[in-house]
């Protein structure tokens, strides 16, 4: 199943804070067809709830999502950030995060949530590869990267 999309990967974005941030992402996966009118909203209350900052090192990331109800047909939305933006710790949701890219997920199957979750903390982990996806110049770039990192999930 194909996840990434070139219509739903940013490169560079500038928001004043995280809600701006998830408003714009999630109003892109609702306009392509990927979810429901009713997406947004739910990821906007969800992250109130439950923070998705992660302090995986130097490079911060951000796994927003809501319940698969909200989902037409999976899919990942990604966007790196001119300019890190505070995310509350999902482990810690006293302390903020300065978040650099945010994944976006959008998974119509609850089953898989979780192997989805799996595979970007795989990639989370890996610093060296956070760097390259916030240093690209080209949306191409970035999607090519993005591209050929989740090809192998099953969901």
């Amino acid at each position: 199943m194909k996840l990434i999309h070139k219509n739903l990967v940013f490169l560079n974005k500038d928001f004043k804070d995280n809600q701006a941030a998830l408003s714009y992402l999630s109003s892109k996966v609702e306009q392509t067809g990927y979810a429901k009118n009713t997406y947004h909203t739910a990821v906007i209350e969800r992250e109130k709830k439950f923070p998705t900052g992660l302090p995986t090192g130097d490079i911060c990331v951000a796994i927003p999502h809501a319940d698969s109800i909200h989902v037409n047909k999976s899919t990942l939305a990604v966007m790196t950030l001119k300019k890190a933006i505070a995310f509350h710790n999902m482990g810690d949701p006293d302390n903020t995060l300065p978040v650099s890219i945010i994944i976006m997920m959008a998974i119509a199957e609850p089953k898989g949530q979780l192997a989805m979750l799996q595979k970007i903390m795989g990639i989370v982990q890996d610093q060296k590869h956070l760097k390259a996806l916030i240093t690209y110049d080209t949306q191409f770039d970035l999607y090519s990267d993005l591209k050929n990192t989740f090809q192998e999930i099953d969901i």
